[in-house]
């Protein structure tokens, strides 16, 4: 009996031990087609742009043809633009594929099931995808821009022409998302000083996926994306090397709004509980505020004095401010 207790022991320890995230993952990766040629005869594709390899996860759902088709009409107007489709699914889809090839751009179409252990679940959804996209650009590509846009996104025209510039690591506001209404990295004379997003997280770079660029050579082989649900993002950055001195901010220093996650649920307006004055007020912050004031002029997020919640800026991995300390 002493001897069964002691076993059953070691074993549990053993099992509360290994985090199904820890454990080394295969996940079966198929390349359904590469297509380099650039059909659309209306885009003037100068080389001297430099080219965007946008990455966009997808998943079979009733959703899935409306949203990919919605995406492909912003993407269609955009010159020197790889489009790599990554596919939840083990079989390469004729539907995608479609949608693919109606585009006329040049795309990359891959199958890649999430790993058999995360069936079960929702999250973490779309890394599986991330990852055969990453494999496939540091295998095949040197030089151009990385951006994950997914297929439930809204993309201003304006955010493809910024991104371009990316040297290192650009980074801007993101509309629809969470208790905040955007999330955002918060300037502060032309420098990224902290981020404003309702989930921190214990998260160095709180910011959602659509809402930063990578230059491909900036694109280290360390490069990596964990399964670990919400720190997809940060843990793929920290994998970078980046650091704070790095971020580029764009959208006039993230004041605007030029991507959304829309989603296709119905969304519930927040309202923020601050004194829009005050902050205002700070002439370093006024990017900032110019942020707070579109995000409710666009009605993403209400803003009063007296209620709502009350939001911080994120500074570090344990640090908050409330945002009417700003200075």
């Amino acid at each position: 009996m002493w001897l069964l207790l002691s076993w059953s022991s070691v074993e549990l320890l053993s099992l509360a031990s290994m985090d199904p995230r820890s454990i080394s993952i295969s996940v079966k990766n198929k390349l359904c087609h590469v297509n380099y040629i650039d059909e659309r005869l209306y885009i003037n594709n100068s080389t001297d742009l430099k080219i965007i390899y946008f990455v966009t996860p997808t998943y079979p759902r009733p959703e899935q043809v409306p949203e990919l088709t919605r995406l492909a009409h912003t993407l269609m107007h955009v010159p020197r633009l790889h489009w790599i489709v990554a596919d939840d699914q083990p079989i390469c889809s004729e539907e995608v594929s479609n949608i693919l090839r109606r585009t006329g751009l040049p795309y990359t179409h891959i199958s890649s099931p999430k790993p058999f252990i995360y069936k079960g679940t929702n999250f973490p959804r779309g890394v599986a995808n991330r990852r055969a996209a990453l494999t496939w650009l540091q295998e095949n590509v040197n030089d151009g821009v990385l951006y994950f846009g997914d297929d439930d996104n809204t993309v201003d025209l304006q955010l493809f022409d910024e991104i371009r510039l990316t040297k290192k690591v650009s980074m801007f506001p993101v509309g629809l998302i969470g208790d905040y209404g955007v999330s955002s990295p918060v300037v502060k004379e032309g420098k990224v000083v902290g981020f404003f997003d309702s989930w921190p997280g214990s998260r160095l770079f709180a910011v959602d996926m659509a809402g930063f660029a990578v230059n491909i050579e900036f694109l280290k082989p360390s490069a990596n994306m964990p399964y670990i649900a919400g720190h997809e993002e940060d843990r793929f950055l920290v994998s970078l090397g980046l650091k704070m001195e790095d971020i580029e901010p764009l959208a006039a220093n993230c004041s605007k709004i030029l991507v959304w996650h829309t989603k296709t649920v119905k969304y519930k307006k927040p309202t923020l509980r601050l004194d829009i004055k005050k902050i205002d007020s700070v002439a370093a912050y006024k990017n900032f505020a110019s942020l707070l004031k579109e995000t409710n002029r666009l009605g993403m997020a209400s803003i009063s004095e007296n209620n709502g919640t009350k939001p911080f800026l994120t500074r570090n991995r344990k640090s908050f401010e409330t945002i009417t300390g700003l200075k």
